[in-house]
């Protein structure tokens, strides 16, 4: 079996790989830590894992980093003796980690799961645990730590509408690896039995809740002054902000047609547009010039920048990492991949801000999650385009609608706090009585309990 798959995965390794390295060159700064991804590292860290306990953690693209480095700040005190590796898939990943960790946390990008990369990667760094975010399943790399006999954790475990059929019908290889994780963290009881059905054991699968919400941060400090950039680009103060966030393709063309024709009827409406890819931002802005909405790109707004009343319609944000600050200041926001694509965003943000929010029928990877706003009216799904402007002109003329759904969404958010701390004591819990000093529950952390 292990062959087979061995064989297999390098003929479409090879096969596929013009397109990854074109994605990865398209995206920038693809040579930085390359050779990372058959597990080579330099002398700088392999000096910083010397005679360390180590703890790997690895979190996909940004959504997954934004759940790690809250994971990590509730484990450290916990487990103050391990030196923390964190490594990402993804360039915009990793330049999540490196603006949201501290520099004693050591980031790297996740081998490619070559048999030789896996080898030299978890040889170099011997951790002493590994944790994954959400189902993150590559069989070389599990294979090898089980042959090393290092425990693996499966935390903030989703399994989306997707990856569930795979595993399931690809189960002589992957119910032996899901058998073999340590310690499972599942988001609900649905996905515990899927985990279960996919070869977890039951005893050792936990439902804490989706990590997701605590990850939201709420007491996270705004660095980035989005009132002062809208004063320049000429928007009035007090002025309606419709915020697309994580869009996709065809989704922003059809938020740039439905806002010209909102504007009329809302003549202080401001769009902000924030494509989840933002190496897609000069397509995007050909897509807005044939529909002559007048834009600016957000990378090109410095200190002079400065604009006159209604010159400019619409903020292309074409950087990373500042979504949240835009949805801060949002009058109304549109979840992207929800319409012209599958699966959705993540709706905790703008909740965790309490903001009034609408999506699209398509929000499967965050099924339950929507759910539960939706069961306590602290969202509004629409089926298709015409609903989502409905949608919108209903909500920009109610700002009593508005509030209340920004207020039951924040009681959502809250409502759902703790898994972090309950993942922690999952894995602190199987850590014990080894060789690492684990640090005990702090008294409020007990209160919280």
């Amino acid at each position: 079996m292990r062959g087979l798959y061995n064989i297999l995965f390098t003929f479409f390794f090879v096969l596929s790989s013009p397109y990854y390295f074109w994605r990865m060159w398209r995206r920038g700064n693809w040579q930085t830590g390359f050779g990372q991804r058959f597990g080579r590292y330099n002398s700088k860290f392999k000096q910083a894992i010397t005679n360390r306990h180590t703890l790997w953690m690895h979190a996909v693209s940004v959504g997954e980093v934004n759940v790690c480095t809250q994971l990590i700040r509730a484990l450290e005190p916990r487990l103050p003796n391990l030196k923390i590796v964190v490594s990402t898939t993804t360039t915009t990943g990793m330049g999540e980690l490196q603006r949201k960790l501290p520099n004693h946390i050591s980031r790297i990008y996740y081998p490619v799961d070559l048999r030789g990369s896996v080898r030299r990667a978890l040889n170099s760094i011997r951790p002493e645990a590994i944790v994954l975010v959400e189902a993150e399943i590559w069989p070389n790399f599990l294979w090898r730590a089980q042959n090393m006999r290092i425990p693996i954790f499966l935390v903030n475990a989703r399994l989306s509408e997707r990856s569930y059929p795979r595993y399931r019908d690809y189960g002589f290889l992957f119910r032996p690896l899901f058998a073999a994780f340590t310690g499972v963290g599942a988001q609900n009881e649905a996905d515990a039995a899927k985990l279960r059905e996919l070869g977890c054991r039951a005893e050792r699968i936990q439902v804490v809740g989706s990590l997701k919400f605590d990850a939201a941060k709420l007491d996270e400090r705004r660095l980035l002054n989005v009132p002062g950039m809208l004063r320049q680009l000429g928007v009035p103060d007090g002025a309606k902000v419709l915020v697309g966030g994580s869009t996709h393709a065809g989704e922003e063309a059809l938020l740039a047609e439905q806002f010209l024709r909102l504007r009329a009827r809302f003549p202080d409406l401001f769009l902000i547009l924030v494509p989840r890819h933002f190496e897609r931002s000069r397509e995007v802005g050909r897509e807005l010039e044939a529909r002559g909405v007048r834009f600016a790109y957000r990378n090109e707004i410095t200190v002079a920048t400065q604009y006159s009343p209604d010159e400019i319609q619409c903020l292309l944000v074409n950087t990373t990492g500042e979504l949240k600050h835009f949805y801060e200041h949002a009058t109304l926001i549109f979840i992207g991949k929800s319409l012209t694509a599958v699966g959705g965003q993540n709706p905790i943000e703008p909740g965790a801000l309490g903001k009034a929010m609408v999506f699209g029928p398509n929000m499967q990877n965050f099924a339950e999650v929507v759910r539960s706003f939706l069961e306590h009216d602290a969202a509004v799904q629409v089926p298709d385009a015409a609903g989502l402007e409905g949608a919108l002109e209903a909500l920009l003329s109610d700002p009593a609608r508005r509030e209340e759904l920004g207020r039951r969404a924040l009681e959502v958010v809250h409502e759902n706090l703790g898994a972090i701390e309950r993942t922690v004591d999952m894995i602190v819990k199987h850590l014990e009585g080894g060789e690492l000093y684990v640090a005990p529950r702090r008294p409020q952390e007990e209160q919280r309990k």
